[in-house]
């Protein structure tokens, strides 16, 4: 590694880096290294697994597409294939991820699992299993989802047939002729039991809250970009009645499916708490069907089925929680409060990307990819300014020490 300087210190292998320490090697981590070597400055990406965008590659649904058009979701410096669909799939995404990384010749640091991060004596110590790594700069990218959540359900011990989260759920074709309990509504919910109604399983969704569920298009434009462009022109506040007003005549009344919409327009409530609106991709039809079945929370679950806040009682074969993700920042960043015990930066966006003593963070806006290159770009920058400056220090000190 020519950018790393190594020792050895109380038995310890400790690596320096001279530019910063990227931990994730996700889309995030990924972006901020390439806008850095863009610059000049070289960037030490640790990831704990065994390839880029872990968790694109290993845990998510065959099915999976972007659900936004190619153009919100690019990295920064390089385009999407021109040949890639409006929405490319989880594949095609994949191989615009490897090809970014072959680009930019960005080579992560595989199976490093970062056990600790601390700030001491002017510099930042990243702790794996095989050594110490320390730089001037760390940047967290292990975003929003490193972790998944599975919610505690009462009796869920004692049933008898498979529970599977999402990103252990590949296709639908293992379920077939089955009655699956999916609990969740959001984006996974809805594609996981759409997924299951395609391959002749009888997906029962749980919707525990309320939810926005939007057009993925009007007008042939994508419902996403639609917003962003009204939001150039109008308050927030009236591109969500337009949003809901276009959502009911194109869609129809969603509660009378038993999706009850949340009081607080989509795009604020997704400001406001990083909850994403559901957009439809065909599932909307398969529940007005009746092919997906829309239940209340469960009550319970036991050794064959489940019990319902109403009252019902059904049998099920298999359980899928699409009950999302979560940050794992606390369980290793130390010594600092810029994040929550959620695990999300206490500064809200558009200035969370910069913490105190070199620390940043990419991959937490709750906005996405777009989100994410924003960031990268400012992270990036500033980092880019430090290094400069330190290097026109280094240069007039030996300038003036060659003079004496």
């Amino acid at each position: 590694m020519d950018s790393c300087k190594e020792e050895e210190s109380n038995r310890e292998k400790c690596v320096f880096v001279e530019g910063p320490i990227i931990v994730g090697a996700g889309p995030s981590g990924l972006a901020v290294s390439a806008s850095l070597k863009e610059s000049g400055v070289p960037s030490l990406i640790l990831e704990r697994s065994d390839c880029i965008a872990s968790l694109w590659q290993q845990k998510t649904y065959d099915r999976l597409k972007l659900h936004l058009p190619k153009q919100f979701c690019e990295l920064p410096l390089l385009c999407y294939p021109e040949n890639f669909p409006k929405y490319p799939s989880k594949h095609q995404f994949i191989s615009y991820l490897e090809g970014y990384a072959r680009h930019f010749g960005i080579e992560p640091k595989f199976h490093q699992v970062v056990q600790k991060a601390e700030f001491e004596f002017g510099f930042w110590r990243v702790k794996t299993q095989e050594c110490d790594y320390v730089s001037r700069w760390l940047v967290v990218a292990t975003g929003e989802n490193a972790e998944p959540v599975i919610p505690e359900i009462p009796g869920i011990e004692r049933f008898r047939g498979t529970v599977v989260h999402t990103s252990g759920y590949r296709s639908g074709s293992g379920f077939k002729n089955q009655r699956v309990l999916v609990v969740g509504c959001g984006n996974s919910g809805m594609e996981v039991s759409l997924d299951l109604s395609r391959h002749n399983a009888s997906p029962h969704m749980v919707v525990r809250n309320s939810v926005h569920v939007l057009p993925r298009e009007m007008f042939g434009v994508s419902t996403f970009g639609v917003a962003m462009s009204l939001l150039k022109w109008l308050p927030l506040g009236v591109v969500d009645k337009f949003l809901l007003l276009m959502a009911n005549l194109t869609l129809g009344n969603t509660d009378r499916l038993g999706l009850r919409r949340p009081k607080t327009g989509p795009i604020e409530l997704k400001n406001a708490t990083g909850k994403t609106p559901v957009l439809d991709v065909g599932a909307l039809s398969q529940i007005k069907s009746g092919k997906i079945k829309v239940m209340e929370g469960v009550r319970e679950i036991t050794n064959n089925g489940a019990r319902f806040l109403d009252g019902q009682e059904k049998e099920f074969d298999s359980i899928v929680l699409a009950t999302g993700y979560k940050s794992n920042v606390p369980s290793w960043l130390k010594g600092s409060d810029f994040f929550t015990e959620e695990g999300m930066p206490r500064t809200p966006f558009p200035n969370n990307w910069k913490g105190e003593n070199g620390l940043y963070t990419v991959g937490f806006t709750r906005r996405g990819l777009l989100g994410t290159a924003t960031d990268a770009a400012k992270i990036a920058s500033d980092i880019v300014d430090q290094w400069r400056t330190n290097k026109d220090c280094r240069s007039t000190k030996y300038s003036h020490g060659q003079r004496h």
